[in-house]
């Protein structure tokens, strides 16, 4: 391990103008040998989902950040607050307008077929990565080139500033694998990383259970809580919640309808939120429905929403009622904003008739399977205040590519309350995925544009952001929805990952 990196990163590629942007402030992590800890035995997880590929270019995240955890580490830590720190990167640092990105990277690791992990090693997998266009291939958008500046050290090119690119080091796009691997149809069934855990094919049956055992020579013990992890894939939320209480898992993520039975058998809740739930107006310049581009009328909308019963009639009350699309934790977000639409059928049916549409207007809503009692409600909501809803069926199998097909002015769905610009990037900005009429207003765009240029400070300048989209009626957000991951505190503990649907393996620990 080595430390005092910056001088050298500093004088090898831009001199004294370097300033530190993205280095963590903490020490990089080190091979403790912590003996206080409880470790050792086996955690036994109730996946949500399957894993298609183990090819670290497939990666992915939200439930299936997990398994892709235990063969493969990530260029940088995720802490639970959701500070960045090193992991394989001790430390990283921007040039002066954050287009360069200077890794320095541990020299005391290697891969679980025994290839060295170095600047190479980093080059190959972000190229890798970038090329193979998996899920998540979007993270490594702005990514230019990587260049090997020594042994353990990378530069990474970036087209433009991209505030979240560090963060993206801490998930899909910051797994490494082993070069050699990488590619390959074998790595597709076998992952080959530098992790905490390799694969055991004899307790693996693809599409049903995944078993990991803990590596002897893995540089950080510390983050290697147990000898085994078995992945038991269940996707049914019943299958879950029997596998939990009669003990066959020891942490899974459940509905709000089971979690009183789970509870009632001794286990208990770890929640967080990181997603939030509504509509996305999208048509804000009224081309496919023209009551849609009066802000007036996507303000009417907010108003009709009764979000407090929804809440409590189809969660059951496990979650925050909303009106913006960044959480609390993301640095943009803004108090007041939430009050922004309170419940007013009153309010609507006024800016509704001033808007031209007293008489009533009609809107067609997609909907599928699992939003049947959001519908239902808004149905309800919006015909209050003289708003027919059209409801029109989509095949689960087209669900994304419909949603964001411009075949619809509004859409219900589901969304990661993120890092801002992660955010921007993914339903705000002119060409976001989620931006389906791509629209924006050059007032927008300075705002964006001051987010991307922003350094350290973008989180903060994203509320500005925040408060046009709120402002601007862009969304009708009705909710954040507690992520409801439920334990049994006698096996293990388990500390919630901010902006993660599940908790990372490094912070569930036997328990004491």
């Amino acid at each position: 391990m080595k430390f005092g990196h910056y001088t050298k990163a500093a004088a090898l590629v831009v001199g004294a103008s370097l300033v530190l942007a993205g280095c963590a402030a903490s020490a990089p992590a080190e091979n403790t040998g912590n003996t206080e800890a409880p470790r050792g035995g086996t955690l036994t997880i109730g996946a949500v989902q399957d894993v298609a590929s183990w090819d670290p270019g497939q990666a992915h995240v939200g439930h299936l950040l997990q398994p892709y955890q235990a063969p493969y580490d990530t260029l940088i830590l995720r802490e639970p607050d959701g500070k960045l720190s090193p992991m394989l990167a001790t430390e990283w640092e921007y040039n002066e307008d954050s287009t360069a990105l200077t890794v320095d990277l541990r020299t005391d690791v290697t891969f679980s077929d025994g290839a060295e992990f170095n600047a190479e090693a980093v080059k190959a997998n972000l190229e890798h990565f970038k090329g193979a266009n998996g899920r998540q291939a979007a993270q490594l958008s702005s990514l230019e080139s990587v260049e090997v500046v020594d042994a353990d050290t990378v530069t990474i090119n970036l087209a433009e500033p991209d505030p979240s690119f560090t963060y993206f080091l801490s998930q899909a796009a910051g797994f490494m694998g082993s070069p050699e691997s990488l590619g390959t149809e074998e790595i597709k069934q076998t992952p080959v990383g530098s992790g905490p855990y390799v694969i055991d094919p004899a307790g693996t049956t693809p599409g049903s259970q995944y078993t990991f055992t803990a590596r002897e020579d893995y540089w950080n013990p510390d983050l290697q809580k147990f000898d085994k992890i078995v992945f038991k894939v269940l996707t049914d939320a019943t299958a879950r919640l029997n596998a939990l209480i009669s003990g066959q898992v020891d942490i899974t993520l459940l509905d709000q309808r089971n979690v009183a039975q789970a509870e009632g058998a001794g286990k208990e809740l770890s929640a967080n939120q990181a997603d939030w739930t509504g509509l996305f107006l999208l048509d804000r310049d009224g081309k496919l429905n023209p009551a849609l581009g009066d802000v007036r009328v996507r303000q009417a909308i907010n108003f009709a929403i009764d979000r407090e019963t929804m809440l409590e009639e189809i969660q059951l009350g496990r979650g925050t009622a909303t009106t913006q699309v960044f959480g609390p934790k993301s640095g943009a977000y803004v108090d007041e904003l939430d009050e922004e639409y309170p419940y007013d059928p009153k309010k609507a049916k006024a800016l509704l008739k001033e808007a031209g549409y007293e008489s009533g207007l009609e809107i067609t809503l997609p909907v599928f399977t699992g939003i049947e009692a959001q519908s239902a409600m808004l149905v309800q909501q919006f015909a209050d205040v003289g708003i027919t809803l059209k409801l029109e069926t989509i095949p689960p199998a087209n669900l994304q590519s419909e949603l964001v097909s411009g075949k619809y002015a509004m859409v219900y769905f589901f969304q990661m309350q993120a890092d801002p610009w992660v955010n921007i990037k993914g339903i705000i900005g002119e060409a976001a995925f989620y931006n389906a009429f791509k629209t924006t207003t050059p007032e927008l765009e300075e705002l964006i544009e001051a987010v991307r240029f922003g350094g350290e400070d973008s989180a903060e300048l994203a509320q500005e952001v925040n408060k046009y989209v709120v402002e601007n009626a862009w969304f009708a957000p009705i909710y954040r929805l507690d992520q409801l991951v439920l334990i049994d505190p006698t096996k293990i503990t388990s500390t919630p990952t901010s902006q993660q649907a599940v908790p990372s393996i490094y912070n569930i620990a036997p328990a004491k």
